[in-house]
């Protein structure tokens, strides 16, 4: 028996490999296009407004700085999937050293969520989601920027496994301990340290850091009181570098970031520190027939103006809402003609980008980078998608391609700053 089915097991190897020969298609990399062209130059508008992350750049390739540069993007499912802004990741620690993975959800916020550079895994914990927030607006539990919180007590377990160049050495937890001492053990390196982030009452947020004795691959929190609250966990390193952190909701719009809740975000953006908080948001908002634009308006002011009192040392960025198009048109752009961007879409990005220019904040022209009105359906078609058939949500090479045009525009941006800051200096001398 043992004999017949190593040969049928062998015959069915030898089978499958002529098979594969007889199939054999050559190696072609993937053609990336261009970028497409842009009002704003070279993408981006309003680049002065970047200066304060621009410097924090600098002070890290001139070795002036001990501490990563944190670039902090929340949004919808364009960010929740990480696959863009794990690009810009790459591209952007390639060049100034990885400085962590950032900041994360305690737990999985959904079926399928599989960030970059990191493993997440957990026990005993209950999780609870904020609801997508209508127009009227919604009871929402207290979370913080990552739109989840999970709650456990002793014997629950929540671990992070990292990949080789995003170790962690610096362990950073927001929440509520519930009670006087430390309220988590962090295991890490083989060594079991505790983590104290009590606040003055059992329902007052608080975050805590902890610095290990050496960078780990390998992180587990472990509670060490009853009912103990976390909304968010930052892995990061010591020294200089850049970390990317992307905490995004699926179906979000900007009412669900100003649905979080005040003291929660206070507390986690005084901890992680950002140089750059970029919104992504607006997707979404174009597919409401019912947008009411005065309204988005003030909301978007709103909540720049909130970020600024949060977060004052961040620069910030809009990521204007990208091309995305919606069945059932019998005119539409696209090849077949069935397919029309959503109307509310223009209102969303003309409204983005007036506002980013009377505030004075960064914008990115997203649906001009990539390719203009109705490139959603250009993209789906290609030999080689880089859309989705829903015309909405990027494919991972398609979200590869347009996470490089975003990080080659800001790297682009930033050299041309310091050509200029160095003209200046030479001029004044």
């Amino acid at each position: 028996m043992r004999a017949a089915a190593a040969a049928l097991s062998a015959g069915i190897w030898v089978a499958a490999t002529a098979a594969v020969m007889a199939q054999e298609v050559r190696y072609a990399a993937v053609v990336m296009p261009p970028p497409g062209e842009s009002n704003c130059p070279g993408g981006m508008c309003q680049v002065e407004a970047l200066t304060g992350v621009f410097e924090a750049l600098a002070a890290t390739e001139a070795g002036q700085r001990t501490r990563p540069v944190h670039i902090l993007q929340l949004g919808d499912s364009h960010t929740a999937g990480d696959r863009i802004t794990g690009k810009l990741r790459a591209d952007l620690q390639a060049r100034f050293g990885a400085g962590g993975r950032g900041v994360l959800p305690p737990g999985q916020p959904f079926d399928g969520y599989a960030p970059y550079q990191v493993r997440i895994a957990s026990a005993g914990w209950t999780s609870e989601s904020a609801r997508l927030q209508p127009p009227a607006g919604a009871p929402s539990p207290r979370v913080g920027l990552a739109g989840m919180r999970t709650a456990g007590g002793t014997g629950a377990l929540i671990g992070f496994e990292l990949d080789p160049g995003a170790e962690a050495t610096v362990v950073g937890v927001c929440g509520r301990a519930r009670g006087v001492g430390a309220g988590l053990s962090v295991e890490a390196g083989g060594l079991g340290r505790g983590l104290d982030f009590n606040g003055a009452s059992p329902d007052q947020e608080e975050c805590g850091e902890l610095t290990l004795t050496g960078s780990t691959s390998s992180v587990r929190l472990i509670p060490l009181k009853q009912d103990l609250v976390m909304d968010s966990v930052m892995l990061s390193g010591a020294g200089p570098g850049v970390m990317v952190s992307s905490l995004g909701v699926i179906g979000a719009t900007l009412r669900d970031l100003a649905s979080r809740d005040e003291a929660i975000a206070a507390s986690e953006l005084a901890m992680w520190r950002p140089s750059l908080i970029v919104l992504a948001f607006g997707t979404n908002e174009g597919f409401d027939d019912a947008l009411d634009g005065r309204a988005y308006e003030t909301l978007l002011r709103v909540q720049i103006a909130r970020m600024r009192r949060l977060a004052p040392a961040a620069s910030l960025m809009l990521l204007g809402a990208p091309d995305a198009l919606r069945s059932g048109a019998t005119s539409g752009c696209s090849a077949d003609g069935q397919r029309a961007p959503p109307p509310s879409l223009a209102v969303v990005r003309d409204v983005q980008r007036r506002v980013a220019a009377d505030m004075g904040v960064a914008f990115w022209d997203w649906q001009g980078r990539m390719g203009g009105a109705c490139s959603a359906d250009r993209l789906a078609l290609r030999d080689d998608p880089f859309m989705r058939g829903d015309r909405v949500h990027f494919t991972s090479p398609g979200a590869d391609w347009i996470g490089g045009v975003l990080s080659g525009d800001l790297l682009t941006a930033y050299d041309a700053w310091k050509v200029a800051g160095a003209t200046a200096v030479g001029e004044a001398h």
